[in-house]
């Protein structure tokens, strides 16, 4: 069974509500083109010291088909990765970029239809001297991110399911997607009504 293909069947919402706050990635990293598919692989990680993307660059040629690259930068002033590099990585069959740092050539990237998620766009590219070892775990977006870690990442965000979890979480999206497809939204709204007029009743509240 292909558990991270059956991943692209989960939204983010979803699997944030069962693996909570940790496993989000904060807002800062976002499409940067709409509308973007959802995209779900196994994490490539690398790690690019401020103002370098060489590991990057040397990520597109390594990386497997299917995967999603997850890079830890936290550097806003120069762009890891430009027009050239994303369409390699996508003839190479690579899902996505996730970056936790910036990009150029964003009309190239958005006219190819390759998914970057990132902070932003900038025209001026880093260096390409740093070496570091590929495939350790990163921060990225405030979350750890180990190689072989499930991403899957939309407009509604990036939610990273530890590899260990990642069987059992995706029979818990799927019981948990099942049993609201079940729900109308009268029965939805009752249970709503309910659960806030109680929590507004415990708390004092007599409006």
């Amino acid at each position: 069974m292909n558990d991270h293909a059956e991943f692209k069947d989960i939204p983010p919402t979803t699997l944030a509500d069962l693996l909570g706050r940790d496993q989000v990635m904060d807002i800062g990293i976002r499409p940067l083109w709409s509308p973007i598919p959802r995209v779900a692989g196994p994490a490539f990680t690398v790690r690019c010291p401020p103002g370098d993307n060489l590991m990057l660059h040397a990520a597109i040629h390594r990386a497997e088909p299917g995967t999603v690259v997850v890079v830890q930068s936290g550097d806003l002033d120069y762009a890891l990765a430009g027009g050239n590099v994303c369409a390699v990585a996508q003839r190479r069959g690579i899902a996505a970029f996730v970056l936790d740092g910036v990009i150029r050539d964003l009309a190239e990237v958005r006219e190819a239809g390759f998914p970057v998620f990132a902070r932003g766009v900038l025209p001026i590219p880093g260096t390409k001297k740093a070496v570091t070892p590929l495939g350790e775990p990163v921060r990225c977006g405030g979350v750890l991110v180990h190689r072989g870690d499930v991403v899957v990442a939309d407009e509604e965000g990036i939610v990273v399911t530890p590899h260990a979890r990642a069987q059992q979480t995706l029979r818990d999206a799927r019981a948990k997607l099942a049993k609201e497809a079940t729900e109308t939204l009268d029965a939805w709204e009752e249970a709503h009504r309910a659960r806030i007029d109680k929590a507004l009743s415990d708390g004092g509240f007599a409006g």
